[in-house]
């Protein structure tokens, strides 16, 4: 089935009262999660939702939710670090708090996939246009990490139109079979689905 006639018979399923998230499962073969390690980024064409994003920065931010340097020294508090990490979804840092913030918060930031990267999230300059280039991209990127032998993402709510969706999907697909190790070969298949149905199998060119 093709993604637009999958969107096409998702959308006949009885709605749920909320703006559903469209999910793309790619189930994949072949692959040992702990040895095939894949860290991709990937850019999507069309924004799914704003992302909780926090800064490390050198002083307060007007457009981030900022943590200053003198305020590291808080989150040598285990509790403190861990609420942390999970009231945002993304870090920023400008790189010159990089060592720092890897000595501080790299423990944890590490493990759950949040540290700041140079492909997503290090400031070459503390400015706001630099933040403000930098919370764009994160808004519109995926940072994707295996954890088992299956890639599920969200990549779009049922509100957005198909078009979009699907260009949305074809992104991520394609992203995700290049990060591969053996590409297309450790495909098992692929489905889509919205948050309250069933999936389809669907085939992305």
């Amino acid at each position: 089935m093709k993604v637009q006639e999958a969107l096409a018979e998702l959308r006949k399923e009885k709605g749920a009262k909320f703006d559903q998230t469209v999910e793309l499962i790619i189930n994949l073969r072949g692959i040992d999660v702990k040895k095939d390690q894949m860290n991709a980024v990937i850019t999507l064409p069309h924004k799914v939702k704003d992302k909780k994003v926090c800064g490390f920065l050198t002083e307060k931010s007007k457009i981030v939710d900022s943590i200053t340097e003198g305020q590291f020294a808080k989150y040598s508090d285990k509790k403190e670090l861990k609420k942390l990490v999970d009231n945002y979804d993304y870090f920023l840092s400008v790189a010159k708090l990089m060592p720092k913030v890897a000595t501080t918060f790299g423990k944890i930031l590490g493990p759950a996939g949040k540290m700041p990267s140079p492909q997503l999230g290090i400031l070459p300059q503390e400015n706001e246009q630099s933040i403000k280039d930098t919370l764009d991209k994160i808004n519109s990127s995926l940072k994707i990490r295996l954890k088992e032998a299956s890639v599920k993402i969200a990549v779009g709510k049922q509100s957005m139109s198909d078009e979009k969706i699907a260009q949305n999907i074809d992104a991520v697909y394609h992203g995700v079979i290049n990060a591969l190790p053996k590409k297309k070969e450790n495909l098992k298949n692929t489905m889509i689905k919205f948050t309250m149905t069933k999936p389809f199998k669907v085939e992305v060119e």
